[in-house]
């Protein structure tokens, strides 16, 4: 069985257990984050779906949190999906991990193997290779939340887009939500927004990019980026999960918490913005 170790613990969130479980209560106690712990109010449903950045918690775990608080929601899991971009260019265009287990400071998560091969075998594009997530953090810095919502037991099902073009996202979508069909499935879209520019513009352009998510329409919503030049570096991963959202029966998108990274560090001359929008 595959394992694959922390590649960024002790850069992007501590890497010691207490440490990290402390960060993470935080995260959601903070000014930026909801200001209160899970678990929130059970809701009725049978998927549910947010979006996430990915920086280091002390930058967007705040905002994150807002995302993850909803997905506290969700009673009993069976599956969580995190889909994620691929910064390093390293391995295929889409990919899963076929088996094995995931390491974090609070412990193992252990990869769906019924849901990769499912994925694998769906997609026309999708592969399993351990390669392409290797040393990628945007996919990491999901699970500590995952570990901390829903605890140890619950399984996911890790994708990798080195690929974000409109079509490659879409068909992805169509394929996660074939997948979680008839599972009890979170689904989570890993990306930060618009990157180093001056404040006022990274959050003027983000706030054009999230009415496009807000109305879960994949085509306005490329069209900004392209118009905009927004940098958002996951758009591939919030296109896949609003398509799988859509086809899933969720019908609308809203914003939890917007800020940047200037929000924290008072510099905002050049900045990262940082979303946390939900499916309903």
């Amino acid at each position: 069985m595959s394992l694959r170790k922390a590649a960024v613990a002790g850069q992007f969130y501590p890497s010691s257990k207490e440490a990290l479980e402390s960060a993470i209560r935080g995260c959601f106690l903070s000014p930026l984050g909801p200001g209160r712990s899970p678990p929130a109010e059970r809701i009725a449903a049978d998927h549910v779906a947010v979006v996430s950045p990915h920086a280091g918690y002390e930058f967007s775990g705040p905002v994150a949190a807002h995302s993850f608080l909803h997905l506290s929601s969700f009673t009993d899991p069976d599956l969580v999906v995190v889909v994620a971009p691929n910064h390093y260019g390293v391995g295929s265009g889409v990919a899963t991990f076929k088996e094995g287990e995931w390491e974090t400071p609070l412990g193992r998560i252990r990869v769906d193997e019924g849901a990769a091969e499912a994925f694998v075998r769906d997609s026309e594009i999708a592969v399993s290779d351990p390669d392409a997530h290797r040393v990628e953090h945007s996919l990491e810095v999901q699970l500590p939340f995952v570990q901390y919502v829903f605890g140890p037991s619950v399984p996911f099902l890790p994708v990798s887009l080195l690929f974000q073009d409109s079509e490659t996202a879409t068909a992805v979508g169509r394929s996660i939500s074939r997948v979680v069909k008839g599972r009890r499935a979170a689904l989570v879209a890993s990306s930060d927004l618009t990157h180093y520019e001056p404040a006022a513009s990274a959050r003027r352009k983000d706030a054009r990019l999230i009415e496009g998510v807000e109305r879960m329409d994949v085509s306005s919503f490329y069209s900004t980026i392209d118009r905009l030049a927004v940098t958002a570096c996951g758009y591939g991963p919030i296109a896949a999960v609003m398509t799988a959202s859509r086809l899933l029966g969720l019908r609308r998108g809203e914003l939890l918490k917007y800020a940047t990274s200037g929000d924290t560090t008072g510099d905002n001359n050049s900045v990262v913005g940082y979303a946390s929008l939900r499916f309903v």
